[in-house]
């Protein structure tokens, strides 16, 4: 997906098995960032940066939402030993990381693989992609910092 595409109605179900849907936040704006793998050091980092400025985003209108291809019993698990209070969708099929376009061919530690693409998504009040946070952007133990410093501008 590219800016000023419109974000799938259904997400998926979440860690607490709730349909999340994009409608479900009608009206107001959306961080929808993809990871990797739970319980990872470079995923939890980027989760708890989210879970420390929550409040800070919220107050600026956002709600956060988290997409990786882990089961919906990881995600629940690394919510509840991370203490984050937003929705973990659990997206097996990686269909939704491939319509969003943060699923494909990667480099790790020197070799090809294919998985989940740490990807970004700022979706404003009508679900409408306003700006995307590519891989090599973002930095995982500051990431809300930088989606607040972009907000602030």
């Amino acid at each position: 997906m590219n800016i000023g595409d419109k974000i799938p109605e259904v997400l998926g179900t979440d860690q607490n098995g709730k349909e999340i849907k994009a409608s479900d936040y009608k009206g107001r704006k959306i961080v929808l960032y993809s990871y990797p793998k739970a319980n990872t050091s470079g995923c939890t980092a980027e989760a708890c940066s989210l879970q420390a400025h929550k409040a800070e985003l919220e107050a600026a209108g956002y709600a956060i939402i988290g997409i990786s291809k882990d089961k919906q019993e990881l995600q629940k698990k690394f919510a509840d030993k991370n203490s984050l209070e937003f929705p973990l969708i659990a997206d097996t099929s990686t269909e939704l990381l491939q319509e969003l376009g943060c699923w494909g061919e990667k480099v790790a530690c020197g070799r090809k693989t294919i998985g989940t693409l740490r990807t970004t998504y700022l979706v404003n009040e009508n679900g409408i992609i306003e700006k995307i946070f590519s891989p090599k952007e973002i930095k995982t133990k500051i990431h809300a910092e930088q989606i607040i410093d972009y907000i602030n501008k």
